[in-house]
């Protein structure tokens, strides 16, 4: 399999991303509509359309740098809102829709993985949509696992401080709350100090049980 030119590979890495953090979001809103929150639901933000979810600097240009100088792929998209006060069972049903979207990320990366079977049997006969397939199905999985996990880190305003939240004390809520405007500073520098390097063995984990569900079909 040669080689992909830039243009290529964003071509093959812009679906699986785009859905990854689109159906993310979904997840959320659908969540928290179940749990009695109607507020993502009135804003239009159960949508299945990218444009709705995403944000130019975190959903577009951050990833597409990271995709073309290297490294791991990082983005976000515009929080779906929640109304904390609207929850039937407002601390339990926080961390309910918090799950929802790393949830969300780990069934995606299951679909992907079919895609890659599908690609696979296609490559053969048909290697300019098989190749192109079996590839986007390889970061498929990658992308929604490192997201999924990534999201579990609890770190505010990532969906695993607000799952920990819904668990622990009430004081520990509190203290994700004064933290959360920092949050994002936080998440950087740890990234940037090797956070992933931590986070890699449970992806690759996952990863790995996920090709072996699936390597009877290779």
């Amino acid at each position: 399999m040669q080689e992909l030119t830039t243009v290529q590979l964003l071509i093959v890495l812009a679906p699986p991303l785009l859905l990854a953090i689109t159906l993310h979001e979904v997840a959320h809103g659908w969540a928290a509509l179940r749990c009695g929150d109607t507020t993502a639901k009135a804003q239009g933000r159960l949508s299945l359309n990218p444009l709705r979810h995403i944000d130019p600097i975190g959903t577009v240009l951050i990833p597409a740098l990271l995709a073309v100088f290297g490294g791991f792929i990082f983005g976000w998209a515009k929080p779906v809102p929640v109304n904390y006060h609207r929850l039937h069972q407002p601390k339990r049903d926080m961390a309910l829709v918090a799950l929802a979207g790393p949830s969300a990320n780990l069934l995606m990366a299951l679909g992907w993985g079919l895609l890659m079977v599908v690609g696979y049997h296609l490559q053969a006969g048909l290697p300019w949509l098989g190749e192109p397939l079996l590839l986007m199905g390889g970061y498929g999985i990658n992308i929604n696992i490192m997201l999924g996990v990534l999201n579990l880190v609890p770190i505010p305003p990532l969906d695993g401080s607000r799952v920990l939240a819904g668990v622990l004390p009430d004081r520990f809520g509190l203290a994700m709350a004064r933290i959360e405007p920092y949050g994002l500073i936080i998440l950087v520098l740890l990234l940037g100090a090797g956070l992933f390097n931590v986070l890699m063995p449970i992806v690759n984990s996952i990863r790995h049980l996920i090709l072996t569900l699936f390597s009877s079909f290779f």
